[in-house]
């Protein structure tokens, strides 16, 4: 067969990837992926790392959630196309359950998305150009670095401060925004802090966010995940000014991370996004036609139906976890553990200069796999250094269990200097075993 005119065969092949792949990087998984994971053979691995409540299994589903699914499905009204911001039903369904009088939505401030990543995604890529700049918590959620630069937008880290119970630092927030800046995204409550925001931080920021009129991503995934004597309040219901576009979805409070149904809703109380910003949302949609359909089917019922004793039990599950890992890291040299107010998260920190055997936190927690089975996230992932994260879904044994496992760990490795510069070990494993570690609040 002849060539095509002007067109020059290739001697061999070629195929490159694009430079959004090449610039897709998830720190989590370039940190975790390099760490030595090799547990000790002799004790059963405990993962406190995965930010996913149905791996111990300890955390069943309400009837009715799994019931509104069977019934989508059998009802075969549901296993088509839908609109790509989603079903009319199922999109009111969830204006009706978020809607207040101080943030007000209907079905048109819904936008259906692939997990509350997915929405992630689209908010960060309809207000961001290349070269433009989001501000990001730091530590903070690793997806926002991720979906920006691998688009060319610069991620700018505002500090959050563990002695505030992770409030943001405002001064540095505010001094990272200049011209470029597309938004500012806040998490409360908090993947990876379990920091839950008062009412008068939330007005702090927003005024930030009012001065230098930049609009707000809030990551609201967590949204009424917050243990007893803590209330929560949406960054929407706090102003009327600021646009904001927040995200959702099933996947922790409902403990269904698998069924991908995330959203996002628009608030905009005075038409900003109106001229663009609404449109390139559904633009975007159309990328993937929509998430599930049987869980759109299924969300008007799993909205409506769910009794508040569900998310009640596992509110108190989680409270009861935190207080027994907050009581035993408290009494465990070396170690600042930061007490949280909700989500499923607790920060520990590490004086690292009681542990000179290790440079860093990912090498502090790389040793508690090899020695102890227990494998915590290093916050490096998340943006700072020395401190881990736990995941207090699990067992109230298991967490009983690997609590005594970090002791003993800190117990073999913690010392300070002697005045000469000598290491002098501290502790012996016999007076930490007189730590009570199951006790709770």
């Amino acid at each position: 067969m002849d060539q095509p005119t002007g067109r020059k065969r290739k001697a061999a092949w070629n195929i490159p990837a694009t430079r959004i792949a090449k610039n897709t990087h998830n720190p989590i998984r370039k940190i975790v992926d390099g760490m030595k994971l090799t547990p000790n053979p002799s004790k059963q691995m405990i993962a406190l790392s995965i930010g996913d409540p149905t791996v111990f299994g300890n955390h069943p589903l309400a009837t009715e959630i799994t019931d509104a699914v069977i019934k989508s499905a059998k009802s075969e009204k549901n296993n088509g196309y839908a609109p790509s911001v989603g079903y009319e039903k199922s999109r009111a369904a969830v204006a009706a359950y978020y809607t207040c009088e101080e943030a007000p939505l209907t079905s048109k401030d819904v936008i259906f998305a692939s997990g509350c990543s997915g929405a992630i995604e689209m908010c960060i890529s309809v207000l961001a150009e290349p070269g433009q700049n989001i501000l990001i918590p730091r530590p903070g959620f690793s997806l926002y670095k991720t979906i920006a630069e691998s688009q060319d937008i610069i991620t700018k880290q505002y500090n959050l401060l563990p002695e505030r119970s992770w409030e943001a630092d405002l001064d540095h927030m505010e001094s990272l925004i200049d011209g470029s800046t597309a938004c500012i995204v806040v998490t409360n409550p908090s993947n990876p802090c379990g920091s839950v925001y008062s009412q008068e931080h939330i007005h702090d920021i927003l005024r930030i966010a009012e001065r230098n009129k930049v609009p707000i991503i809030a990551d609201e995934i967590y949204a009424d995940f917050v243990f007893p004597g803590e209330k929560y309040f949406s960054m929407a219901s706090q102003t009327c000014d600021v646009p904001i576009l927040s995200c959702g979805g099933l996947t922790k409070r409902y403990l269904v991370p698998g069924w991908r149904m995330g959203w996002i809703t628009i608030h905009d109380r005075h038409d900003i996004f109106a001229q663009e910003v609404r449109q390139g949302l559904t633009n975007l949609s159309q990328r993937i036609l929509g998430p599930n359909t049987i869980i759109q089917g299924a969300l008007p019922d799993i909205l409506k139906l769910t009794p508040k004793s569900f998310f009640d039990e596992t509110i108190a599950s989680v409270k009861k976890v935190c207080d027994i890992t907050y009581a035993a890291m408290t009494t465990i040299p070396g170690l600042k553990p930061v007490r949280p107010s909700g989500a499923m998260y607790m920060m520990i920190g590490i004086e690292m200069d009681k542990f000179p055997k290790f440079k860093n936190d990912v090498e502090f927690t790389e040793a508690m796999v090899t020695e102890q089975s227990v494998f915590c996230l290093p916050a490096t992932a998340f943006g700072i250094s020395n401190f881990f994260r736990v995941v207090l879904t699990v067992p109230d044994d298991k967490m009983i269990t690997a609590c005594e496992r970090i002791r003993e760990f800190c117990a073999t490795h913690y010392c300070t200097s002697n005045g000469n510069g000598v290491c002098e070990i501290k502790m012996d494993i016999h007076e930490m075993e007189t730590i009570p570690v199951a006790q709770t609040a």
